[in-house]
């Protein structure tokens, strides 16, 4: 973290003093903020007061971004150190880029490689408690700043436009780990109406703040909405947590009291735009291969079974399949909540 913190802001070819706005760091896989993002996002803040103080750290709100200050944006993702594409995780990446406001450009870049010891990529509650993941447009474009750009390429104007939402979305998600829901839902609300605020992310947001505030009805329209989202994107990935080798939701109450609604709203909505669907079981980087693939098969039978119990005229419109392992998003083979969405269950839009 010293080594890319250092690259990043020692060769920065600006002159100071400068503004410096953090918009937090992410798994560049899942999109997701971890205990290790935070960590390092609070490391960079003190990194930058003990060593270049001609930045100076401002909140990251609107009242920040209106003075057009540098932005910084950091990716820390799994990856196979030997460049192996299917290889296992033993190492991560960490990406670190400066965006100039002023200059509508990148400034400077600090890359370097850590080992996984030691790392909590636990996902932060919200994270944690969200019921699906699909492709996003606004986490493509923070992605995109950070590994697809060099020195002097100028800021995708996608991403400047959301920058704004984007600090009103991590207010709502810090007031929701904090607990304070209605709060939470105030900020994803008013997030929405900004331009670039059509997000994943405030869909997500309203959907936990309503499940934490008991507001049964718009939980189940919420999610419906973030259904029809993923079945225009043609891709639904959706966390239904399993108890380790079986075909058996967890024991766990309060994680899976919301599965039949999902289940339900997936069905319902399929049927309505006419979609077909290809259920895809996967599993997470543990155990024989030949195992896992069948597991993860028989995982999405049942899934498929769930849902013709409330549509049965729609099992024409199903299929269900298993990749195993071999499409995992985090794949560390960890086996807890740091890579819950490898054990995903997948609802793609197929033709009919």
């Amino acid at each position: 973290m010293r080594k890319a913190a250092d690259d990043l802001f020692g060769k920065a070819a600006l002159a100071g003093p400068l503004e410096l706005v953090i918009d937090p760091l992410i798994d560049a896989a899942s999109g997701s903020q971890s205990a290790a993002t935070r960590g390092m996002q609070q490391t960079l803040i003190e990194i930058v007061r003990s060593s270049y103080p001609r930045f100076t750290v401002l909140p990251f709100d609107s009242q920040a971004l209106a003075r057009k200050p540098v932005v910084l944006v950091g990716t820390f993702t799994a990856v196979n150190n030997q460049g192996v594409p299917d290889g296992p995780r033993d190492a991560y990446r960490i990406c670190l880029t400066l965006a100039d406001l002023k200059s509508n450009s990148v400034v400077s870049k600090g890359v370097s490689r850590a080992r996984p010891e030691g790392v909590d990529a636990t996902p932060t509650s919200y994270y944690r408690d969200a019921p699906l993941w699909t492709k996003d447009q606004a986490t493509d474009s923070y992605v995109k700043i950070c590994q697809g750009t060099k020195l002097g390429d100028p800021i995708d104007p996608g991403y400047v436009e959301t920058l704004t939402a984007n600090a009103l979305i991590n207010d709502g998600t810090l007031a929701y780990e904090g607990q304070h829901f209605r709060e939470a839902l105030a900020f994803y609300r008013a997030a929405g109406k900004l331009p670039g605020g059509e997000q994943l992310r405030v869909r997500i947001g309203t959907y936990l703040a309503a499940s934490k505030l008991v507001r049964r009805e718009d939980m189940v329209d919420t999610f419906g909405d973030l259904v029809d989202y993923g079945l225009q994107a043609k891709q639904l990935m959706v966390k239904l947590l399993f108890k380790p080798g079986t075909t058996q939701f967890i024991d766990d109450a309060q994680v899976t009291e919301p599965y039949p609604m999902w289940l339900s709203q997936i069905a319902t909505r399929a049927r309505q735009k006419g979609a077909c669907l290809e259920i895809v079981g996967h599993t997470s980087r543990t155990g024989l291969p030949q195992v896992n693939e069948r597991l993860s098969v028989l995982r999405a039978q049942f899934v498929m079974d769930l849902l013709l119990t409330g549509a049965p005229d729609s099992r024409g419109r199903m299929i269900a399949t298993g990749r195993g392992f071999k499409e995992n998003l985090v794949g560390t083979g960890k086996d807890d909540a740091s890579d819950a969405l490898d054990r995903r269950v997948e609802f793609k839009v197929i033709g009919c």
